[in-house]
């Protein structure tokens, strides 16, 4: 692997006591520094790229997609974007990598390389971007190496499993000079109803409400078999053991709900509708923050809650996100995914338009997305657009881990079982010596390096 500036020194594979310079996954200690000291996200010196100068007309753009059960989305995605090839596809559970690779056969596309270990794709000088649909916990350590390596990066949403991984995934986007946009697709769908919000469709706005209602059963026992084939210790990756739970029984999807992988719901849909919440208010960070509930409908081992409010004030505004994973609550179909509330009247958002309403409660106006009906395609199309010099990032990374940590802050309240308080200009957590011991993960797996 290519690193810029200074490369680190190599770690030790623990399963063969040699060094393993693939697995360390270092940033800039400068721009980390400025990050941590300054105490929040947007107090960084430099800029964030939003765009890049463009390719030669006509470049192919050269992509690896890892991670293949939501990352299938991604292969179908790039198979419509012309001029763009999928040059690798990572995955560690064969199953889904030939899956991907008859996908690709059967698109008439030419043959990607299928790996196990996305890092053997980080060599390909040809590679132009690496689109992650990882868990949770892998996010910001693989785009780390992917930055590393000069590669622009598309990473699923929330790009960080706590607060000190979002400081870090912004400062490495800074230092390397590379793209990278976060899949949060709202900010491609929605942004024509945002942008009438912001020229007064109903006023100043007060407040906002965001909406996700399930049917989620219980997770999964644990004597649960592995899909054939599986790589476990590459699944598992950069996070250490955890004594109290049996990984097998988390794949592919329960980690979810467990505090050592993933973000529970509000990481998981919740960050989709804070992240225009928090665009719709033109806020940053937050004064308090609340996130109150708990898991009331299975008697299982999940620990993050399947019912819950987060509550979020910003001083000019505020906004709530209304969760309930296990009951779909039919009989109270909310108006839209997010509403929001001004002087003036109501505005309801769904994905693809939006509908105002006056004071009285009466239909006043209709909108409709230019990108409607486009789903994945029009966002990963601006993230292509961009690596060509030719659009900004709707979704730049420092924007999208503003978001992640209302996430990141709602789950610290909800565990520590407080109000957490931060400073507005930095999103800093104050005076709360249990939060604040919540903000990284203490130490990450033997063989793996993720520091400054």
């Amino acid at each position: 692997m290519h690193f810029h500036g200074s490369r680190p020194q190599a770690a030790i594979d623990p399963r063969t006591n040699q060094p393993h310079p693939m697995r360390s996954i270092r940033v800039g200690r400068r721009s980390f520094l400025a990050a941590v000291t300054a105490g929040g996200i947007t107090a960084t010196a430099g800029h964030v790229p939003r765009r890049v100068e463009g390719t030669e007309a006509g470049k192919t753009i050269r992509v690896a997609v890892v991670g293949l059960g939501r990352g299938m989305g991604h292969v179908q995605t790039l198979l419509k974007i012309p001029g763009v090839q999928i040059a690798h596809l990572a995955e560690v559970d064969p199953q889904r990598l030939a899956l991907a690779m008859k996908a690709v056969a059967a698109a008439g596309a030419p043959t990607p390389q299928g790996v196990k270990d996305f890092r053997a794709a980080l060599d390909d000088a040809t590679l132009d971007a690496v689109f992650f649909a990882l868990p949770n916990y892998w996010h910001t350590p693989a785009s780390l190496l992917a930055l590393q390596a000069g590669k622009h990066v598309y990473v699923e949403k929330p790009g960080s499993q706590n607060p000190r991984e979002a400081e870090m995934l912004v400062a490495a986007a800074r230092q390397y000079g590379r793209l990278v946009q976060m899949g949060n697709q709202r900010r491609t769908w929605m942004k024509d109803a945002i942008a009438a919000l912001h020229a007064g469709a109903i006023g100043t706005v007060r407040f906002g409400r965001g909406f996700y209602y399930g049917a989620r059963g219980p997770v999964a026992p644990r004597d649960r078999k592995l899909p054939e084939g599986l790589d476990l210790d590459l699944w598992q990756g950069p996070v250490p053991d955890d004594p109290q739970h049996d990984i097998r029984s988390l794949i592919h999807y329960d980690w979810h709900w467990f505090w050592h992988w993933g973000n529970g719901e509000l990481g998981n849909n919740g960050v989709h509708h804070l992240d225009i919440l928090r665009w719709g208010l033109k806020a940053d960070h937050p004064l308090r923050v609340t996130y109150t509930g708990g898991r009331y409908w299975h008697d299982d081992l999940q620990e993050t809650p399947d019912t819950a409010t987060a509550a979020y004030d910003f001083g000019h505004a505020g906004c709530e996100w209304v969760q309930s994973s296990c009951h779909a609550r039919r009989a109270e179909k909310p108006p839209a995914e997010i509403v929001f509330y001004g002087d003036a009247g109501t505005m309801a958002v769904h994905r693809d338009s939006w509908t105002v309403y006056d004071q009285a409660g009466a239909e006043a106006a209709t909108g409709t997305s230019s990108v409607a009906g486009t789903g994945d395609l029009s966002h990963m199309s601006n993230f292509i657009a961009a690596i060509r010099g030719e659009a900004e990032l709707n979704s730049p990374i420092d924007e999208g881990q503003k978001s992640a940590m209302l996430c990141h802050l709602g789950n610290i309240a909800y565990r520590t079982d407080t109000v957490v308080r931060c400073d507005p200009r930095t999103g800093a957590v104050l005076d709360n010596p249990a939060a604040q011991r919540l903000w990284g993960r203490p130490s990450y797996r033997a063989g793996w390096v993720v520091r400054v």
